[in-house]
């Protein structure tokens, strides 16, 4: 209830009675303390009453389910008795509820209206709100430059999520000129304050270099410290500086205890490098089956490594029957990513008939874009189809690989 505590300072700061004022105190003791019914006892009859702050701390009761069974249509009726009475945090929850779809029906442009208002008021939460959605361009138009305007104003307030947020705009150039010290800077006033992603991306910036000097052991003391609370993007690259010795002793086995718990939270990376652990036999026992397992879960998420890696086991049959046609059909996938390795793959499938017609011309066409995407091979086996082909069929193999390519793998001779 850590945003009822935020509060506790506006209700000393407004004219109540000292009996309505004891009473929120009263039921604010209570939450903290976890004893929900008796902050239910002491808020319900001030919200009846019209009182926005009790009416705002039942909505979070209501919302998290603490102290009663948890009703997001409740907790909408109540942030909004608060919000129409201007209460900031009250318009930012409400905000939240509309831009997720929780008790309300999803609606991007509402919650943006919503985060305003309370943006307005200058509260950081709806200020880094609002950002996020000029950010995604959900609700209004994307605008980069407006989100950091946002994002600044919160972080300036010291709101971690949004130094965080604002680090991440100075990292990749969006709506700022790229600055790679300035992103360490703010990431650090968010890892200082205990954001884990701030500090497995603060770790990032140690391990590669960017914005301070390479120092590994840091990068590892980062990630440890984001990986203690959970975080699963920390916990695999932990995992992976366990792998590669990088500011730790080499340590196979601590890295697919790394690796298991972020995969358990569905990291697809983790679940990837933990599949490659188990076909390799790096700190467990090798089992294929295993690997085609986490290949599996991490492919069903979209990561291209994985869908390229599952594909050849059903090509050499690991750990699954072998099957061709579900081998080209997660090489078709990754190689609709950009897969580089993946496009070769399908190449030679299209070569030997491998789960698809043999076509010569659409394996020229997957080698000829693999080997634009930097496959060392697919260039000699796309020159060595090409001796089997006609000049106008290599014409064509062509130019089906510049649609392909130039519609975002979209048209590629399917």
């Amino acid at each position: 209830m850590s945003r009822i505590t935020a509060i506790l300072a506006t209700i000393l700061s407004l004219a109540f009675t000292p009996l309505a004022a004891q009473d929120l105190q009263k039921g604010l003791a209570a939450a903290q303390s976890g004893d929900f019914a008796t902050a239910l006892r002491e808020w319900k009859p001030l919200a009846d009453q019209g009182d926005a702050i009790a009416q705002y701390n039942l909505a979070l009761m209501y919302h998290k389910g603490e102290g009663v069974s948890q009703d997001y249509a409740e907790a909408v009726r109540l942030y909004r008795l608060a919000a129409d009475q201007g209460d900031a945090a009250a318009q930012n929850n409400l905000g939240n509820m509309y831009r997720t779809g929780q008790g309300v029906s999803q609606d991007y442009a509402e919650a943006v209206r919503l985060y305003r208002l309370a943006a307005d008021q200058g509260d950081a939460a709806a200020q880094n709100n609002l950002a996020l959605m000029y950010h995604k361009g959900e609700g209004v138009s994307q605008d980069y430059a407006e989100a950091v305007r946002l994002y600044r104003l919160a972080a300036d307030q010291g709101d971690a999520i949004a130094q965080y947020n604002l680090g991440n705009m100075y990292r990749t150039g969006q709506g700022v000129s790229q600055d790679y010290a300035e992103a360490v800077r703010l990431y650090r006033l968010a890892a200082d304050q205990g954001d884990a992603a701030a500090q497995n991306n603060l770790g990032n910036m140690y391990r590669t270099g960017q914005g301070v000097s390479q120092d590994y052991a840091e990068a590892v003391r980062l990630y440890r410290l984001a990986a203690d609370q959970g975080d699963a993007a920390a916990q695999n690259n932990l995992g992976n500086m366990y792998r590669t010795g990088q500011g730790v002793s080499q340590d196979y086995a601590e890295a697919v205890r790394l690796y298991l718990l972020a995969a358990d939270q569905g990291d697809a990376k983790a679940q990837y490098n933990l599949a490659l652990r188990y076909g390799n036999g790096q700190g467990v026992p090798q089992d294929y089956a295993e690997a085609a397992k986490w290949y599996r879960l991490a492919a069903d998420q979209g990561d291209a490594a994985a869908q390229n890696s599952l594909g050849v086991r059903y090509r050499n049959g690991q750990g699954v029957p072998q099957d061709y046609a579900e081998a080209a059909k997660w090489y078709r996938l990754a190689a609709g990513q950009g897969h580089a390795h993946a496009q070769y793959n399908l190449g030679i499938g299209y070569a030997y008939g491998q789960g698809v017609l043999q076509d010569n011309v659409m394996a020229h066409m997957w080698y000829n874009i693999a080997s634009a995407n930097g496959h060392d091979k697919a260039a000699r086996w796309r020159d060595e189809r090409a001796g089997l082909m006609t000049p106008a069929a290599i014409e064509k193999a062509q130019a089906m690989a510049r649609e392909c390519m130039n519609s975002g793998y979209e048209k590629c001779g399917y």
